[in-house]
């Protein structure tokens, strides 16, 4: 009788353990890698609180440096491995390769669901780097493929403290072109340095050049450009060009800038040694770390024409990807629906001094962020034109502006001979 109410004895023990059990699994946990070293904390405060409302476990695995990142990706894509949520680091065609191979979720249902509504919380160009059109030219059915979690735009800078010691109004940067090349006389008699970028990197000046040519000639134009259309040497790029010679002459741009890298830039600007720097949205973390106490704003490049708007780069920063073959993806989708959630997006830029992808949190972050985020509604980004130029053709391009800023050539002689390399190009393609 002992060893058969032993056996019973056992047989409840293991039975309220196997229900316990089956009460503890019932809520999966989502696994969840990214590259972002710089928001983990962050993350992982966001995924405690996630779990306390909700009781679902998030687990953010980080993998760094971004190339270490990419490989595993690439390898777990290999082995049909990947996690419940992840992202990519690469251009639009790895983007669409993994789509094509079943490893990414089309989430175009849940962001249209509820009149649109998560969908509508998000910048409209956020969202259109994780979009498909139809008819791209990748065979991807049209569509949303990700999730963006915050944004980044290029603009300009202004230190306001030094803007006073001009004799001129923080409260009124420059808006046109020439009021900005009016500033230059100013920082040349004041002994201080114009505006720092990091133009030895030159793919910064494509970006600002790029800019006054969608602000001079329209998007179309080039396009067209781009197209082999319209050559290099009609009159609106010679504008283009010819702003950076006015910029020099004017005495607006400091010493050495062709040959600035981009963290010495931050360094002379967060040091308060230069009135105006050329940057992303990411410099207000740097320079947070490099002086707290920076008293500056966030402006467009000043426009150089009235006939169309000022374009600036931008769009998603980082973005992530439910995979399509997790058991977990529609727990994963509620977690990313709650993480872009107007407070978490707000606790996430305030902690992390990155942009939000949400729209409407704009009043609950700091002012500087806030105008960064609000030239979105300017923002435009190679990676969503459709076309591409030839890479031979942009070097020609910003190292014949590095030229016109030392005053080894003209805009005319640039324009000309960023043509020739446009054309010798174009032959390779037509002979292929």
């Amino acid at each position: 009788m002992w060893f058969k109410n032993i056996l019973l004895g056992i047989s409840i023990l293991f039975s309220a353990l196997g229900c316990s059990g089956q009460k503890v699994d019932s809520k999966p946990t989502i696994t969840i890698w990214h590259w972002m070293t710089d928001r983990d904390a962050t993350f992982q405060d966001l995924a405690k609180k996630y779990e306390t409302l909700t009781g679902v476990k998030v687990n953010f695995e980080l993998y760094a440096p971004s190339d270490a990142y990419s490989q595993k990706i690439r390898a777990a894509a290999q082995g049909i491995n990947l996690p419940d949520v992840f992202g990519i680091l690469g251009e639009k065609r790895d983007f669409a390769s993994f789509i094509k191979a079943g490893h990414i979720l089309d989430l175009t249902s849940y962001m249209e669901a509820n009149n649109n509504g998560w969908k509508n919380s998000f910048f409209p160009k956020a969202l259109a780097v994780n979009e498909f059109a139809a008819g791209n030219s990748y065979g991807i059915n049209p569509g949303t493929y990700g999730v963006p979690v915050d944004i980044m735009t290029i603009q300009m800078v202004y230190n306001k403290k030094l803007f006073t010691q001009l004799g001129l109004n923080p409260s009124r940067p420059p808006k046109t072109l020439q009021e900005f090349l009016d500033i230059g006389p100013k920082i040349q008699a004041a002994g201080m340095q114009g505006l720092v970028s990091g133009w030895g990197e030159v793919w910064m000046i494509d970006c600002l050049a790029n800019d006054y040519a969608f602000n001079i000639m329209g998007k179309d134009k080039v396009m067209a450009t781009i197209r082999g259309q319209v050559p290099y040497t009609d009159p609106d790029w010679v504008k283009v060009f010819s702003i950076f010679k006015q910029m020099q002459d004017s005495g607006v741009l400091a010493k050495g800038l062709v040959t600035m890298i981009n963290k010495s830039a931050e360094q002379l600007f967060a040091n308060e040694k230069a009135v105006f720097a050329f940057n992303g949205s990411w410099c207000v973390n740097v320079y947070k770390g490099m002086n707290p106490n920076l008293e500056y704003g966030a402006i467009l490049p000043p426009q150089a024409s009235d006939k169309y708007p000022m374009s600036i780069w931008g769009g998603a920063g980082s973005s992530f990807m439910v995979n399509a073959r997790s058991k977990n993806k529609e727990e994963a989708i509620k977690f990313l629906v709650w993480l872009t959630g107007q407070d978490q997006q707000a606790y996430l830029s305030r902690a992390t001094n990155n942009l939000p992808a949400n729209k409407n949190c704009l009043a609950k972050i700091p002012e500087v962020l806030a105008q960064f985020a609000r030239g979105m509604e300017y923002a435009t980004h190679p990676n969503v034109w459709g076309v591409s130029e030839f890479s031979l053709v942009i070097e020609a391009f910003d190292r014949g502006i590095q030229s016109i800023i030392i005053g080894e050539k003209t805009p005319e002689q640039v324009a000309d001979e960023v043509q020739k390399v446009k054309e010798r190009e174009l032959n390779k393609r037509r002979a292929k």
